[in-house]
């Protein structure tokens, strides 16, 4: 049945996941060039998520929103707080690269160097920006699939309140509250958050939950200290604890245990902002922090495993408007790394980054931009990367958009000298070209959007299995590695298109939804050439509407379809497409409170993201939310 299914959905409801997708006149997007520009001159495909939707889709976690985005696809190892990967336009998990309020939270102690999106919860968030491909001029290394951009709440002149408290399946209970606001030269905010959960078993066949808990903060201080000068402090805090499934004797095969994990996550941020003129400048250090302990009580009470990463990263910006015609974006930058594996063994590098940009208006219509970034790696030297792109904004609500982009990517500390490490690794490579049109009618009601994108990456990086003569050469890659190496493969290739329609046609209701076509392949001559990569569905489509009665009750629905896909590279595991409906309520009580609730998963579909590994039944929720 999926498989009809996903051809009309293509063909009749092929859109985005949000009506921000799609450029209006007040759209403003930054991941594209690290400075505000109108999406209208934005030659790359951005999608932007508002508080608006994460209110009315009343989101908990972030890659849940994420899933319903075109290009995105995401896996989880069980139930809430397990491992979850998001992968853009079929990339690797580890090379989306995550910004939250300016800080690269991605965690070098992990074996990929990528960031897990299990603890990133909702509560804060103010908005989502979704750059799809390679940008690595202005973004630098692990932004080869594309880059994912948190704000947290954002202070507005005056005082601000929210909060927000549900309860559901699993005993779950969620709470969160913020505060914000701007008075004169000094703004700030403040958000706090809870979640517990019993969860579900990370092993598909167990019986036994496995939960989950967090707390977590986020806050911003902003002083204006002179005119055009301010101080800017940014911090994010969580405190997570996730029980785990493992492999227990004397089978040794995915079962319940009394295994668990606990993360700590600190980001922070200080910045010194200076404006003189036409010239903006900005000079920041921020900081990653992340350790993380498995324990498994059957070996005693000290942990199994630890991980401990950490990056700093000194930075200048400066943004320079020559005239209205022509902006030049540059800076320069320096990242230590390091981190600490359960062998208590250290490692630590560096890059120091020089990047610059113009952006051109030969014509009103005409937004040209192009850069180039070079980065001297510690240990792999210089890496020189190259972007541009164009947005042609026609009348009639017509933009053509064409971009190209490259990315580069270093192994990690981990992979180079971890357990399962290898020294000879050399960094991965990609570019990527896409052309789209975007196409807004009915005075702004109708948004069409088309992109077809085309992505090749070289040396990527892959843990791979090591054959019984391969562990038998002395001095080889896989001499005494009998569970496997990293390694580089030669060439993947990633290709497809993206379609996407938002409608409203009243203002009560709305409509939006997308379709994505991807063929992600392994292009390495040998036994794997052509076969599929693995966990990247060839299609995914969304579709939501929301309708406000006119005494206030809103109701809304959302739809995703997920096609097949297999659990390997080597496409020996298949996981089956599955379908997932939502339905939800709203209903305000007077101007400050609202009472919500939803179910998820309506239909108790059966399904798995990663083979092996539980998923959500049919869960229902309801809520209180207040705004001050």
């Amino acid at each position: 049945m999926l498989k009809s299914l996903i051809p009309l959905i293509a063909a009749g409801v092929a859109a985005p996941a949000v009506a921000q997708d799609l450029p209006d006149d007040a759209s403003i997007v930054v991941t594209a060039s690290r400075v505000p520009q109108d999406s209208r001159e934005v030659g790359q495909a951005v999608t932007v998520i508002d508080r608006t939707t994460i209110d009315a889709r009343q989101t908990t976690v972030v890659s849940d929103l994420l899933a319903t985005t075109p290009g995105v696809s995401v896996t989880r190892n069980g139930g809430l707080g397990s491992f979850t990967g998001v992968r853009i336009r079929g990339a690797e998990a580890e090379q989306t690269l995550v910004v939250i309020d300016g800080v690269r939270v991605n965690d070098p102690s992990s074996p990929g160097g990528g960031f897990d999106f299990a603890n990133l919860l909702a509560g804060s968030v103010e908005r989502i920006e979704v750059l799809r491909g390679p940008n690595a001029v202005p973004w630098g290394s692990q932004a080869i699939g594309g880059v994912v951009n948190i704000v947290t709440t954002t202070p507005e002149e005056g005082v601000q309140a929210r909060a927000r408290a549900e309860y559901g399946y699993a005993d779950t209970l969620f709470a969160s509250g913020g505060i914000a606001g701007k008075s004169g030269a000094v703004s700030g905010a403040l958000n706090a958050g809870y979640l517990r959960s019993d969860g579900i078993s990370a092993a598909a066949d167990g019986s036994e939950r496995d939960g989950y808990r967090q707390y977590g903060a986020s806050g911003k201080l902003g002083v204006a200290i002179a005119p055009g000068v301010s101080v800017d402090l940014r911090g994010y805090w969580a405190d997570s604890r996730v029980d785990l499934d493992g492999f227990p004797p004397p089978n040794y095969t995915f079962a319940d245990t009394n295994e668990y994990s606990k993360t700590q996550e600190i980001y922070g941020y200080a910045g010194l902002n200076a404006a003189f003129g036409a010239l903006h400048n900005r000079v920041a250090f921020t900081i990653a922090d992340i350790n993380r302990d498995n324990f498994d009580p059957s070996f005693g009470t000290e942990p199994s495993f630890i991980g401990r990463g950490r990056s700093e990263r000194y930075e200048y910006q400066g943004d320079y408007r020559l005239s209205s015609a022509v902006r030049l974006v540059a800076g320069v930058e320096r990242e230590n790394t390091r981190f600490v594996d359960d062998s208590a063994v250290k490692r630590s590098t560096g890059v120091t980054s020089l990047w610059g940009e113009a952006i051109v208006k030969p014509i009103t219509a005409l937004t040209l931009t192009g850069g180039v970034r070079h980065d001297d790696h510690d240990a792999y030297g210089g890496q020189t990367t190259f972007g541009a792109d164009a947005a042609l904004a026609l009348t009639r609500g017509t933009t053509l958009r064409a971009s190209y982009g490259e990315g580069f990517k270093a192994p990690t500390l981990y992979q180079l000298y971890g357990a399962y490490g290898f020294g000879g690794l050399i960094p991965e490579r990609a570019r990527n070209v896409d052309i789209g049109i975007d196409q807004t009618a009915l005075g702004g009601r109708l948004r069409a959007s088309v992109t077809y994108f085309d992505r090749v990456t070289r040396n990527q990086i892959v843990f791979r299995s090591c054959s019984a003569a391969e562990q038998a050469v002395a001095g080889g890659i896989c001499n005494a590695r009998p569970f496997g190496v990293y390694d580089n493969i030669a060439r993947t290739t990633a290709r497809g298109v993206e379609l996407g329609l938002a409608l409203t046609p009243i203002d009560p209701l709305t409509f939006s939804a997308n379709y994505t076509f991807i063929d992600a392949e392994n292009r390495t001559p040998g036994a794997d050439f052509g076969k599929p990569l693995a966990r990247r569905p060839r299609q995914l489509a969304n579709a939501s509407v929301d309708y406000r009665l006119p005494f206030g009750l809103s109701l809304g629905a959302t739809v995703s379809l997920v096609g097949d896909s297999f659990d390997d590279g080597g496409n020996f595991t298949r996981l089956d497409g599955y379908a997932l409906a939502s339905v939800r309520a709203e209903l305000p009580i007077g101007d400050r409170f609202a009472l919500y609730g939803r179910v998820e998963n309506i239909a108790d579909a059966r399904y798995q993201t990663v083979a092996g590994y539980g998923t959500y039944g049919r869960a229902a929720y309801g809520g209180v939310r207040i705004k001050l």
